[in-house]
Formats: structure tokens, C-alpha cells, sequence
């Protein structure tokens, strides 16, 4: 039988979460829709057109990039949309979602500023540097390699047109608007609810937790770190990164710890943490965008890279800063 108590159970951690993220997709599909729509891609290009010109990037990827800043959420649907109507090729669109990094990274720039910097003061300002500076180097580098893979002329290619209404062009682009996504709404939820359910019982049968537990506890390789280190990795890794940022603090404050090497093991357990919970949190939803097998390669474009650029600008930190 199923008790009051379940229900509430249900809607709290299932039923708003998935409506709470459907109606996100939706404001995100409605925003990319009518920019394309309006033909305002250019308008939005401009931010990147220094970068998407040399490297051979499309005005669309230009304004996806622009728009990333607000809402990746939309800034991702631009791209399912480019791809979907063949503006994008493959390639570009694994370049277009690596090449929105560093956007990406100053979303969540806020948050993890305010929370970080009153427990572990001024080496929140050195990882949080670190961190943007591994984004930016991800956006350059994506910059060089689509100047490499794509063709000269990719960056003049133009946006799709709307159909011409001289006396009311933006009550046409708002119908234009509407009926696509009527069409794109239904598709995105009959796959994104599924998925989102599928996980939410992944995650009460306790998968992620002991699959975070499990990478927490076997940290051997990491030996060259001190116990205190591995304490806070265990943390960021079996809790989350504000756990393991109270360990840090609290070690940080007693002296046990330097703050280079509370900013090593943050920038480590970021490398070693950020996969499993990409997948988690990030899969259902790009999953409805992107369509399952394109999400999951999207992400592990991104995750690959991600973690490759961190532990880059982490070695260097060790180098120069240890």
C-alpha cells in the first residue's frame, strides 16, 4: 500500500525535480526557437566572432556560445536544433558544445565563489583562477582545433532564414516559433522522463553513491598525497564539494594543511569526481536534446577534455607552486 508518506517521498525527490527540469527545457527550447526564428544568430555571434572566425566556427555556434552564459539549457537546444536542421555537421557540434567550457564554468562561477571563499579564504581565489583558467584554455584550444578540422569558409555560413513577413515579422517568428515546438516538446519528454526515472531509481538504490564510495576508497595510487589530503578527497568524492571543502578549511585553519596543497587535492578530487556526477545530473537532460547516444558521447567529449585541461593547469600548479 502505498502510504502518504511515499507520495510525499516521490514528489519531492521525482515529481518536482522532473517538472522543475522539463520546464526548464522548455523555457531553453522556446529561447533558442524564437532566436532562430528572428534570425538573431548573427546579432549573438558577434561576443565570439574574434574566436569562431579563426577557428573556422559557424555564427550558430557563435550564438550558442553568447547564450551559454544565461542558460546552457538553451544554449545546447540552439545546437540540437543547428544539428537537426543540418547548419551543424557532427563535427562542429562535438567542437560547438566543448567550445561553450568556458561559459559553462562561469554559470556555476557564482555558487561555488560564495561558498568556497568563507571556508577556505584566499585559496578559494587560486582554485577558483585555476579552474577558469583550465576553461579557458579548453575554449583556445577547441578555437585552434576547429581552425584545423573545418573548412575556411564555415564561419560565413549563413543562419536559416524566416520565411519573409514584411508587416509582422515577429508575430511570425512567435507562430514559427510555437508550432516547432509543439513538434520538438513531445520528443525531448519521451525522453527525458523515462531516463530521469531510470536514474532516480539508479540513485535510491544507492548505484552513484557506492559507485562515488567505491572510487573514494580506493585511492592508492594517490599515495604521493598526504593522509590529510585523502581525507579530503574521500569527502569530495563519497559526499560532495562542499564536504570536501569544510575538510579543507578545517584542516587549512588548524595548519595541518598548506593552502597550495589544499588547492592540489580541490583541483585532483574536481578531476576525479566531476564524471560520475556528470553522468548523474547531466545525462537525462541532454539526453531530450540531443538523443541518447549523442549525449553520451557529447559527455564524454567533455568530461575526456575537461579533466585533461584541470590536470594540465594541476601539474603546472605542482610544478611551479610546490
Amino acid at each position: 500500500m502505498i502510504t502518504q508518506e511515499t507520495l510525499t517521498h516521490l514528489w519531492i525527490h521525482l515529481g518536482w525535480p522532473l517538472l522543475r527540469l522539463l520546464i526548464y527545457l522548455a523555457i531553453g527550447l522556446l529561447a533558442a526557437l524564437l532566436i532562430e526564428s528572428l534570425n538573431w544568430t548573427r546579432k549573438l555571434a558577434v561576443v565570439a566572432r574574434p574566436l569562431t572566425r579563426f577557428g573556422h566556427l559557424s555564427p550558430l555556434t557563435g550564438a550558442a556560445f553568447s547564450v551559454c552564459f544565461f542558460s546552457g539549457m538553451a544554449a545546447n537546444t540552439m545546437l540540437a536544433e543547428g544539428y537537426a536542421n543540418k547548419q551543424l555537421n557532427r563535427k562542429e557540434l562535438i567542437l560547438a558544445n566543448l567550445f561553450n567550457s568556458l561559459p559553462s564554468n562561469f554559470l556555476h562561477l557564482p555558487t561555488t565563489f560564495f561558498i568556497a571563499v568563507p571556508i577556505i579564504k584566499g585559496a578559494a581565489f587560486v582554485y577558483i583562477g585555476l579552474t577558469v583558467g583550465a576553461a579557458i584554455l579548453r575554449t583556445l584550444f577547441i578555437a585552434m582545433l576547429g581552425r584545423l578540422l573545418l573548412p575556411a569558409g564555415n564561419g560565413d555560413m549563413a543562419p536559416t532564414e524566416l520565411p519573409p513577413s514584411p508587416d509582422k515579422p515577429f508575430r511570425a517568428a512567435l507562430r514559427n516559433t510555437i508550432q516547432r515546438f509543439n513538434r520538438r516538446i513531445r520528443k525531448i519528454a519521451g525522453y527525458t522522463v523515462p531516463i530521469y526515472i531510470l536514474f532516480y531509481a539508479l540513485t535510491e538504490a544507492g548505484f552513484f553513491t557506492a559507485a562515488e564510495r567505491f572510487m573514494g576508497e580506493h585511492l592508492a595510487w594517490l599515495s604521493w598525497l598526504s593522509p590529510q589530503a585523502l581525507s579530503i578527497l574521500t569527502f569530495q568524492m563519497a559526499a560532495e564539494f562542499t564536504a570536501g571543502l569544510a575538510a579543507a578549511g578545517s584542516l587549512l585553519a588548524s595548519g595541518s594543511m598548506r593552502m597550495e596543497e589544499i588547492v592540489l587535492v580541490l583541483l585532483i578530487g574536481n578531476i576525479l569526481s566531476s564524471p560520475i556526477r556528470a553522468i548523474r545530473h547531466q545525462y537525462p537532460y541532454y539526453a531530450g536534446i540531443f538523443k541518447p547516444v549523442l549525449a553520451a558521447e557529447l559527455i564524454l567529449f567533455s568530461q575526456s577534455f575537461r579533466a585533461l585541461s584541470i590536470a594540465l593547469v594541476a601539474f603546472l600548479y605542482y610544478f611551479f607552486c610546490m
